[in-house]
């Protein structure tokens, strides 16, 4: 501890950072950051925009950039990507900052952030194009925690070509992601296709009766084919478990 004070009293730590230390979390005016999460359970901590304003938004993702190097934030707008640059801009002129439009995911990092590299694939496929945003979101979690991500898009069972001509790209990876919509039928689709774990995203793309995800969730739920199921447009869970399932394979892969 009186490395730390000394270091704060030098100018050579910033307060939050040795808050981040002790404490393992940050405390700002925006709300307190998990510095330690990604220590602890090998998931990265992510700012979730939807709910907060830009500001504090931006002043949560710079507490990030603070502590740990790395800031990612979830479901951000064209105002929340603005306002997260502007004030890394200012507070840390040095940081590179990615923002994906379509997924709303944004991603800041120092010079000296090292991300995890995995010997470990992750394939993120959708059933169509309108499945792309939370696929992103997972693709964009399940990366930041090392894998290599393979993007499959558009396979949807209307038409089981598309899903047939993809096959030997999707049984080389490690896990898939398989987001789909409307009834969900994809993830049981590639369940019996291909002997890798499969985790379903269902996604909000349907409508009419049991529409906005509903349809998609129970179906995945009642699937006859072997695989995991997150909630309706949950990308991040869905990427972090792909992501932690990667880290296992890379674990394994080293020990041989």
């Amino acid at each position: 501890m009186r490395e730390l004070l000394e270091a704060v009293a030098a100018g050579e730590l910033s307060p939050a950072a040795a808050e981040a230390e002790l404490a393992g979390y940050a405390t700002g005016e925006a709300g307190r950051f998990d510095a330690a999460r990604t220590t602890r359970s090998g998931v990265p901590e992510a700012v979730l925009a939807t709910g907060k304003t830009p500001a504090e938004v931006a002043a949560l993702a710079s507490t990030s950039v603070e502590t740990t190097g790395r800031a990612i934030v979830t479901r951000a707008d064209e105002a929340v990507a603005e306002a997260v640059r502007d004030v890394l801009s200012t507070e840390h002129p040095e940081t590179t900052v990615d923002a994906d439009d379509r997924s709303g995911v944004v991603v800041a990092t120092t010079p000296e952030f090292e991300r995890p590299s995995l010997d470990a694939s992750v394939g993120v496929v959708t059933a169509g194009t309108s499945d792309a945003i939370p696929a992103g979101e997972a693709a964009a979690i399940a990366r930041e925690m090392g894998a290599t991500v393979e993007r499959v898009d558009d396979v949807g069972v209307a038409s089981l070509a598309r899903v047939v001509d993809s096959l030997e790209t999707l049984r080389e990876q490690d896990v898939l992601v398989v987001a789909a919509g409307r009834e969900g039928a994809l993830p049981t689709v590639l369940a019996g296709l291909v002997d890798v774990p499969i985790v379903g995203l269902p996604v909000s793309t349907g409508y009419g009766h049991a529409g906005e995800g509903e349809a998609a969730l129970s179906g995945m739920l009642q699937s006859c084919t072997a695989l995991s199921v997150v909630n309706v447009d949950a990308g991040f869970t869905a990427g972090a478990q792909a992501g932690l399932i990667a880290r296992r394979i890379d674990d394994a892969r080293a020990e041989r």
